[in-house]
């Protein structure tokens, strides 16, 4: 079950390009690393962060290229 307050916050990351939700999940981490538990559910937007940063690497089908298996 999705945690109320992080999922728009997770739809928002969402829509980032990968350099700026990069920015965003280096950002947070060094926060956290410095000061701990300052910001309210630090670590579980970052595992949400690592998870969109990873899904940001799928590779994208160019829709110029015509499938010949159809």
């Amino acid at each position: 079950m999705a945690n109320p307050f992080l999922a728009p916050v997770m739809g928002f990351l969402s829509r980032l390009s990968f350099p700026r939700l990069f920015a965003v999940t280096a950002a947070l981490f060094a926060i956290d690393l410095v000061v701990p538990d300052i910001i309210p559910f630090a670590d579980e937007i970052l595992l949400g962060l690592g998870t969109l940063l990873l899904a940001s690497f799928r590779r994208r089908k160019d829709p110029n290229v015509i499938d010949s298996q159809r």
